[in-house]
């Protein structure tokens, strides 16, 4: 059983690739050239790495028989994606990118003997919603920058190519996930960071009521949707429940230091704040038997101890 994952240095692939590779898969794992990142590719000796640009994917079927490999893969996980914070979000040349190399990635699949595509969405892909609605796979799209259009695209037109080449097509739109290798700029590893080193703990009030998944839950969702998911389906990836993110913060506090202080209120709510976001898990769970196993508590747990382990050495 064989596998490729894109963008296998982040956060979402890497938890999938030791998903993978604990059921028995041989994953080849597609990382930039000179990555900085590469030595965060799982290396279990089910794992290949191959060092490619997504402007050359389409060349992934020629590399692998030149180098000997097997090129008879049954899935593939599509997670690369440029421009994912920031200004890059509306940088529409590189989102534009991100779509066409998207569709090559598909092209690469079914050359490869793909049965499966799965590509990842966002929550972005949504806009904003009126508070209290749980986001499905049916709720009305409107997003409001260039990376949530770009996805929705790439979701529409990798949907279009897959059936057009005779591939299973699945899209997830990701909501909040954490754990191990997650970018330090989120509010759950900045947190987490802050107070080890001792500093301020500041927040808004916390009043957002918020869908976090551990990133171990979000991978076997992932892998069990392109197993066993539904052709042609968007399943949006979260707990599928809430809480106040300030109950997640005295959570990221009490595993680091029941002591620290917490300053909730101390920053103000930025224009346009999300104040709801959960996930309708209910079709994936339906489909694929998919029910988180993690608490926030015993995720934040393990994810402070890598944090400790890999930048308090």
């Amino acid at each position: 059983m064989k596998a490729i994952v894109t963008g296998a240095t982040g956060m979402l692939a890497i938890a999938t690739i030791n998903c993978l590779t604990d059921m028995g898969y041989e994953v080849i794992a597609i990382v930039r050239p000179n990555s900085s990142r590469s030595e965060n590719v799982p290396s279990n000796g089910k794992v290949t790495v191959i060092s490619l640009d997504m402007a050359s994917i389409g060349d992934l079927p020629d590399i692998l028989i030149s180098e000997g490999l097997d090129p008879d893969i049954k899935l593939f996980f599509h997670f690369a994606w440029d421009g994912t914070h920031g200004d890059s979000r509306n940088n529409l040349d590189i989102q534009t990118e991100n779509i066409r190399t998207s569709i090559e990635a598909v092209r690469a699949a079914a050359r490869l003997g793909c049965e499966t595509f799965l590509g990842a969405g966002s929550q972005a892909e949504y806009g904003r919603v009126a508070g209290g609605t749980k986001l499905s796979g049916s709720t009305p799209v409107n997003p409001e920058n260039g990376y949530g259009i770009g996805k929705l695209t790439a979701g529409l037109m990798t949907r279009i190519e897959a059936q057009k080449l005779g591939m299973r097509h699945i899209w997830v739109r990701i909501l909040s996930v954490y754990g191990p290798f997650d970018g330090m700029h989120t509010m759950v590893m900045s947190g987490i960071g802050n107070m080890l080193e001792g500093k301020k703990a500041s927040y808004t009030k916390g009043e957002q009521l918020w869908d976090y998944i551990y990133c171990k839950d979000a991978a076997r969702a992932f892998v069990l949707a392109a197993l066993k998911g539904e052709d042609g389906s968007v399943y949006p990836i979260g707990s599928g429940n809430v809480r106040p993110l300030r109950d997640y913060i005295t959570d990221i506090r009490d595993a680091v230091d029941p002591e620290v202080d917490i300053g909730f209120g101390e920053v103000e709510y930025y224009p346009g704040q999300v104040m709801y976001l959960c996930a309708d898990i209910s079709k994936l769970t339906q489909d694929t038997g998919f029910v988180p196993e993690y608490t926030f508590e015993r995720g934040i747990k393990e994810t402070v101890e890598w944090y400790k382990e890999h930048y308090l050495k």
